[in-house]
């Protein structure tokens, strides 16, 4: 009888499962778990952020705020160009009121001129000195035909030596109508001086000489009388460059020059 031939089991059917690699198995499973953070370490951080990275959303209340400072400051500029308005107002009538005066009444300035110097109490080899000036100064407002001048308080009448003051006083207070010529005498006192050598020494050479310059000045407010009506105060400074023969009583002048500068618009800087 022919032999049957049963077929034989291969050696890997014949094995059984082999069990997966257990190491393999964990990696696996270790793999899947979510990877936790590293915790940061209590403590205080610095965040630097760029500024143009910053964006911040102003509160509500702000833009209410603007328009109430936007209206206040329009407000105070419509005030100020009002004042402002009403200043170049008043000045240009200022100026027509004044241009009207000077065409109807002409005003001039007065003529002034240092008539006598009398010194006295001067003694250059003194160490202290306290001189004593009579001054006589004709005021002439006879080229004014129809205004007055009236000066008032707070005048300042100085004489000087090169620029240092000797003795000072005041111009008295009175009224010069037109077409007037008045002599005005007044006294000037200097307390307790001590020159520096210099001018001592500068003034005993010119006495020698005899020619001492001297300068009289004059600072006096007025007010100009235009018929009835009185200008606001004018500043008017004299000064008068004089010189005499010597530091004594009775000094003989021998040349004098005064000009005069007027203020109009004094309460203005002009």
């Amino acid at each position: 009888m022919a032999d049957r031939v049963h077929p034989m089991e291969t050696q890997e059917s014949a094995m059984p499962d082999a069990p997966e690699n257990p190491r393999s198995t964990a990696s696996s499973t270790t793999c899947s778990l979510p990877v936790r953070k590293p915790t940061p370490v209590p403590g205080t951080y610095v965040i630097q952020v760029p500024k143009d990275v910053i964006l911040r959303q102003p509160p509500p209340g702000n833009a209410h705020l603007a328009k109430v400072y936007a209206r206040r400051a329009s407000r105070r500029r419509s005030r100020c160009c009002l004042c402002l308005a009403w200043l170049v107002v008043l000045l240009f009538l200022l100026a027509v009121a004044a241009g009207v005066l000077y065409l109807v009444f002409r005003p001039r300035a007065p003529h002034y001129t240092v008539d006598d110097l009398s010194i006295s109490s001067f003694n250059l080899s003194a160490a202290t000195i306290s001189p004593v000036f009579d001054v006589t100064v004709r005021a002439d407002n006879q080229r004014n035909k129809k205004v007055g001048i009236y000066y008032g308080d707070g005048s300042d009448i100085t004489a000087a030596y090169d620029g240092v003051t000797l003795c000072e006083g005041k111009w008295p207070a009175f009224y010069q109508p037109p077409r007037n010529e008045t002599v005005v005498v007044t006294e000037l006192r200097g307390t307790g001086l001590r020159l520096a050598a210099e001018v001592e020494q500068a003034l005993t050479a010119a006495q020698r000489q005899g020619k001492v310059p001297l300068e009289v000045s004059v600072k006096v407010p007025v007010r100009v009388k235009f018929g009835a009506v009185r200008s606001w105060t004018i500043k008017v400074k004299v000064r008068c460059e004089v010189t005499v023969d010597g530091l004594r009583q009775n000094a003989v002048i021998l040349s004098r020059d005064c000009s005069v500068k007027v203020k109009v618009l004094g309460f203005l800087g002009l």
